[in-house]
């Protein structure tokens, strides 16, 4: 009877033995399947399929290796960051990404060490989604610290840049923050062709905090360059189009009109023209208020109709009504006649085009 019974028992421990083995061969084999959709999604650049799949493998990959093993963590990285790279981003996405770079964040400082090279992925993670300024900035100068006593200038400079878009965007943006973007720039300039999309992004970031910073001989040559690289493009980039919009407003700081023009000229070409679209001034210059109503309080309006020609000035002011004295009206046509716009094209061509635009002058309380 005993004999009998031990069997039946063995019997028992290899059939749930083999259960298990069967159990985790099809996690395996899920984990796997999950793991292939996921690089598949990211080749074909599909943001809602990389979510998914990177989910299900790092779920499943949590099952094959274990919570803590190093490919389970690089699973957890590729979740974050496929969480991360939403169109739209919600906030509860970006706390769960942001908890997921953190625990990567921690074993990999366990296994490399606090300064090695291989934390600076989930540092930067880390950093991006972070909603909290300050641990975002302390969380960018580790990483900044980091790439900089590595032998990779590039490196430096992507973590310089990922610093400077983030925190810029922050109360705590300051002149240090701005020299990230102005250092990173000055790397890639160096290491990087002329017509890498990387340092032509940098060439505009750099341009577009001199232009705020009115800095006009510092902004020019990088909104040029920006300008002739992306102009081989077959299609308008964003930065294109601001570029060419900062330029005629540095031109004409500058008094040269004359080469505003070009981008005037450039900005209406890039956009397709609807019969009732309203231009928009890329150069204005404000009224200047008069003297002798100011004192006495006296407020008002004008609105002026005019032409807007080939090459974006503004032609043949003239008042169509106004309210509060002449001298609102004479101010108005003053400073519409300084005013720049994008021409309007009709069929690949520049047209001279009709628009209007009312002033108000208002005087400030206390």
């Amino acid at each position: 009877m005993r004999s009998s019974l031990r069997f039946r028992q063995r019997l028992a421990a290899i059939s749930i033995s083999a259960l298990l083995m069967s159990s985790f061969t099809a996690f395996a084999s899920d984990f796997s399947q999950s793991y292939a959709a996921y690089k598949q999604a990211i080749a074909e650049k599909n943001s809602e399929q990389i979510l998914k799949y990177a989910k299900q493998a790092y779920e499943l990959g949590g099952v094959q290796f274990g919570a803590n093993s190093l490919d389970t963590v690089n699973l957890a990285l590729n979740y974050a960051s496929a969480l991360q790279g939403l169109e739209k981003v919600e906030k509860g996405k970006i706390e769960q990404a942001n908890s997921l770079y953190l625990l990567a964040l921690e074993r990999y400082q366990s296994k490399f060490g606090d300064q090695a090279l291989e934390v600076l992925d989930p540092l930067i993670g880390a950093a991006q989604t972070s909603s909290e300024p300050k641990t975002a900035k302390s969380l960018f100068e580790d990483a900044i610290d980091i790439s900089s006593d590595a032998d990779n200038p590039i490196l430096y400079a992507d973590t310089l840049s990922a610093a400077f878009a983030t925190l810029s965007k922050t109360p705590l943006y300051n002149r240090k923050i701005r020299n990230y973007a102005l250092e990173a720039y000055e790397i890639y300039k160096e290491e990087l062709p002329q017509d890498s999309l990387t340092r032509v992004k940098a060439a505009f970031i750099a341009g577009s905090i001199h232009f705020v910073e009115k800095k006009n001989s510092r902004a020019i040559p990088l909104l040029n360059e920006v300008v002739q690289q992306f102009s081989v493009l077959d299609y308008t980039h964003p930065y294109e189009l601001k570029a060419h919009a900062y330029l005629v407003e540095l031109y004409e700081r500058e008094g040269e009109s004359d080469k505003s023009t070009k981008h005037c000229i450039a900005i209406g070409s890039m956009r397709p023209w609807l019969d009732d679209q309203e231009q928009v001034p890329l150069y204005r210059q404000h009224p200047k208020y008069p003297v002798s109503y100011a004192k006495r309080g006296k407020e008002g309006w004008a609105e002026v109709s005019f032409i807007v020609d080939e090459s974006g000035f503004v032609r043949e002011p003239k008042l169509i009504d106004s309210e509060g004295g002449d001298k609102f009206s004479d101010a108005t046509i003053d400073a519409l006649k300084q005013w720049r716009y994008a021409p309007k094209f009709v069929d690949g061509v520049p047209v001279a085009a009709e628009s209007s635009v009312m002033l108000e002058f208002t005087v400030e309380r206390r």
